[in-house]
């Protein structure tokens, strides 16, 4: 009986994950586009985070190669896309010196075409493992998934949000530099 309950409850947490999805793709976005003062903690937390997850998913890419062929090579063209995404955004990004902050918006639908991108990646991921998983392909239906595929979606986010907040840091750093307070 415990363990009907338990399988139960696992069964329930998947699901109110999978249907809070949605929701959370819209505060994301949401977050995203907001306009907010560079506070340099913050700031640097968010870089030395980024660059940690990004070695990270780097180090999970190679060994992920050693599965599915050509994960690494796809989590590096997604990673320097998303750095190019990232300069981008930094200059579409409107930018406030005042006396006291800075402050930044990010642009609506560079933010809008991530979240698009990301999202659009994770429902193809889900319906090639179905249909993978369907017809039988046992073996290599993990393959077929397009995990490389999915790792490149994450590498373009990785890849913006690192170079968005290193490039925050430097302009919230050049900011500090002219005292314009």
């Amino acid at each position: 009986m415990p363990l009907i309950a338990l399988a139960a409850g696992v069964a329930f947490l998947v699901v109110f994950v999978i249907a809070l999805t949605p929701l959370s793709l819209v505060l994301r976005y949401r977050a995203g586009t907001a306009r907010r003062a560079a506070r340099g903690w913050i700031v640097t937390t968010n870089v030395v985070g980024l660059a940690a997850s990004t070695l990270l998913f780097l180090v999970a890419a190679a060994v992920t190669t050693t599965w599915v062929p050509d994960a690494l090579t796809y989590t590096v063209a997604g990673l320097a896309t998303g750095c190019a995404l990232g300069l981008l955004g930094l200059a579409a990004s409107r930018w406030e010196a005042t006396p006291g902050h800075l402050y930044y918006t990010p642009n609506r639908w560079l933010v809008l075409g991530i979240t698009l991108v990301v999202t659009a990646r994770l429902l193809y991921g889900f319906w090639r493992a179905w249909h993978s998983w369907q017809a039988g392909a046992a073996e290599g239906w993990f393959a077929a998934a397009g995990v490389a595929g999915s790792m490149a979606a994450g590498a373009v986010v990785l890849g913006y949000y690192l170079t968005y907040w290193v490039g925050v840091r430097r302009r919230l750093r050049g900011y500090r530099r002219t005292g314009v307070r």
